[in-house]
């Protein structure tokens, strides 16, 4: 049960969310909604495609309009054989392997939130087709390129867990069930350890006795690092059974309670991958040492609008006291801010060793993603998401 003292802080909490929402639905491109208070004025698709979330549970009218606007600038920019760009108000900025399966993922929440069952149809079609197109051995999941997704500094060739979650949950907004269930099942197979493939054997994302979906996998090859993005989808959107859903927060709160006994870790928040990737592993990129450092960005930073996604999670696995708990624990970070005239900085991204804030305030994802684990924790329930699950 939260306490009276935490609640307070939680409704603070909750209003700077709003505010940094409203704050950011009007940018200097084309009046399109803005990615961050600040530093980034760019209408970022991906960002704002996961801002739904946070927008629809919030009944903000002028919020709801702002993302309207997104997804009828997306469509007008769309290519003409589907794939949505990677900035809202730019048609030319392509090759993202995530933006189309959240755009769609984003049409089905706001005809969800609307009533508008046949809003965008014509580009949500041509998107459809796009996806079906994305898979290089015709099979249901689909395959990308590195750094074409979230992680634009860390490698995920072929069948990334992260975007195949956002395909199955899409599949189940448009109600295409036997396809989402097709994914399902090929998500279900082991990874390949053998270092042979045989003939009409598939990969899958499933890691030999660990209860989560590895980070990707193709053909013999695969990295089963966690990822807490695609692991938290996976049991958003019911692909995780309830049983391995449980196993697997039982699994990442252990692993974290390591991490932190060996100073890996310094807050009570999950970092966003792990084991982190170090100098001496096999997958480190050069590059990293300058941009992807251990425990930092997207090898193993703590992103705020992730651990909202773990939250939901953690709703939607029915472990509400923990999803209580980590609840306290993302209000706490929310606040931090590098500046000191912010009460709550939302900040993109936080360093894992030591808490520290690290990447832009008031991030647009963060507040949305902050506002929606709020709302799944009060109602111990995950809108958009119940449903789905139900399927």
């Amino acid at each position: 049960m939260i306490q009276p003292s935490d609640a307070l802080e939680i409704k603070k909490a909750k209003h700077a969310a709003e505010e940094v929402l409203i704050h950011n639905s009007h940018g200097p491109f084309h009046g399109l909604p803005r990615t961050a208070g600040w530093g980034y004025p760019e209408p970022y698709t991906r960002d704002l495609m996961f801002s739904i979330l946070g927008i629809a549970v919030s009944g903000n009218p002028k919020l709801i309009d702002s993302i309207q606007q997104v997804l009828e600038t997306l469509a007008k920019n769309q290519t003409i054989h589907g794939h949505i760009p990677s900035l809202v108000h730019d048609k030319d900025d392509r090759g993202a392997s995530d933006t189309t399966p959240l755009f769609l993922m984003g049409v089905g929440i706001y005809r969800k939130l609307t009533g508008k069952k046949d809003f965008l149809e014509d580009a949500a079609k041509k998107a459809l087709t796009w996806m079906e197109y994305q898979s290089p051995s015709d099979r249901n999941m689909v395959a990308q390129q590195p750094t074409s997704d979230w992680r634009d500094e860390q490698w995920v060739p072929g069948y990334g867990l992260y975007v195949n979650t956002l395909v199955y949950t899409y599949l189940r907004l448009f109600d295409l069930h036997e396809k989402a269930e097709a994914i399902r099942n090929e998500m279900g197979r082991f990874t390949i350890t053998a270092g042979v493939i045989h003939r009409h054997v598939h990969e899958g994302l499933v890691v030999l006795h660990k209860p989560y979906y590895a980070f990707w996998s193709y053909k013999i090859f695969s990295n089963e690092r966690f990822d807490l993005l695609g692991n938290s989808l996976a049991i958003l959107s019911g692909i995780a059974s309830p049983t391995r859903s449980n196993e697997m927060i039982s699994w990442i709160e252990d692993e974290c309670a390591g991490m932190r006994d060996k100073d890996e870790l310094g807050v009570d928040l999950p970092p966003n991958f792990f084991p982190y990737i170090k100098p001496e592993d096999p997958d480190w990129l050069i590059r990293y040492a300058e941009y992807n450092k251990p425990g930092e960005y997207h090898n193993g930073g703590i992103w705020p609008f992730i651990c909202g996604f773990y939250i939901a999670a953690l709703v939607a696995a029915k472990r509400f006291k923990l999803a209580e708990e980590k609840l306290m624990a993302l209000t706490e970070m929310v606040r931090i801010a590098n500046d000191n005239n912010l009460e709550f900085g939302f900040n993109e991204w936080i360093k894992a060793q030591d808490g520290k804030p690290m990447g832009q305030e008031w991030q647009t994802w963060s507040a949305a993603l902050y506002l929606y684990a709020v709302k799944c924790v009060e109602e111990k329930r995950t809108p958009f998401f119940e449903e789905i699950r139900n399927c």
